[in-house]
């Protein structure tokens, strides 16, 4: 193939990882500070591509407002998940609370269907459909506002954890919650600022994809199962590692699908995972135990 395809295939994958990369940090937020997996976090990207279709087409908002406004709302949504589904828990046990966030997750994705139904949807892109000309492959308007809105999460994320007093709680929460506590932090009120975290980048996740792919109460699955394995193939708990093993995860499926074939890049991508935790189980950036 030319090297006008292996660029196609490259910004293919860019776009595919960008969106990982977004799922799986959510994964590591509330790993870090909670010590569990968040299996809810594969609804909050459904969710952010409902919530922004409803705020075009029901609410009749322009689109720089539907999107700030479905990733606020899927924010408000994932607090109340920790505040109403898992902070009542009676045990502290992560795999209790592990099959807490299961079954939050079902609740969920019933909720979306009793209000969205099952049919497929779709909404428009964030601008203009004409792509764009580099050294002969075609780049989408939306491949650019993906990699540019990740690209700034990202930055944003970083400078949080920080320079923000609720950024350094939650670092400090993760680190000690006993001590974290002792010194007067409300533990309980971190965790729950963390769900929104969660929420809010597996909601641009959601949002961002949307425009490219069909739009359903589970299209989210398998999206964040990938992210879940970017997350894992990264190291997790590692939030570079989270958006390296995302990027390199949409790499893979993007090249085995246009050197290979298109019906096995799920399998060529996770075979490859596979290995790679073969040699190295703790994922790339993973600290060894």
């Amino acid at each position: 193939m030319s090297t006008q395809d292996l660029l196609q295939f490259i910004f293919a994958g860019l776009t595919g990882g960008a969106i990982y990369a977004l799922i799986a940090l959510g994964f590591c937020v509330v790993h870090n500070t909670m010590g569990i997996v968040n299996f809810a976090q594969v609804d909050f990207v459904s969710l952010g591509g409902m919530l922004l279709y409803s705020a075009l087409f029901s609410l009749g908002l322009a689109m720089p407002l539907a999107l700030v406004g479905a990733v606020f709302g899927v924010v408000l949504v994932a607090m109340l998940v920790e505040r109403i589904g898992i902070r009542p828990a009676r045990s502290s046990d992560p795999l209790v609370l592990i099959f807490l966030t299961i079954g939050l997750s079902i609740i969920l994705r019933g909720a979306m269907v009793l209000i969205w139904g099952k049919n497929r949807m779709g909404v428009p892109p964030l601008s203009g459909e004409e792509p764009l000309r580099l050294l002969g492959a075609a780049l989408m308007p939306q491949t650019l506002w993906i990699l540019l809105l990740t690209g700034l999460a990202i930055g944003v994320l970083a400078w949080f954890y920080r320079k923000t007093r609720l950024g350094l709680s939650m670092r400090a929460v993760a680190t000690n919650p006993a001590a974290a506590a002792v010194v007067g932090l409300p533990v309980g009120q971190v965790r729950m600022w963390t769900f929104g975290l969660a929420g809010g980048l597996g909601g641009l996740a959601g949002v961002l994809v949307t425009p490219i792919t069909t739009l359903s109460h589970d299209v989210g699955v398998l999206l964040g199962l990938k992210g879940f394995a970017a997350a894992i193939l990264g190291g997790f708990g590692s939030l570079p590692g989270a958006i390296l093993g995302g990027i390199g995860l949409g790499l893979l499926e993007s090249l085995s699908a246009g050197y290979i074939s298109s019906a096995y890049k799920d399998v060529c991508a996770f075979v490859i995972l596979l290995l790679v935790l073969f040699v190295r189980p703790q994922g790339f950036l993973g600290k060894s135990n």
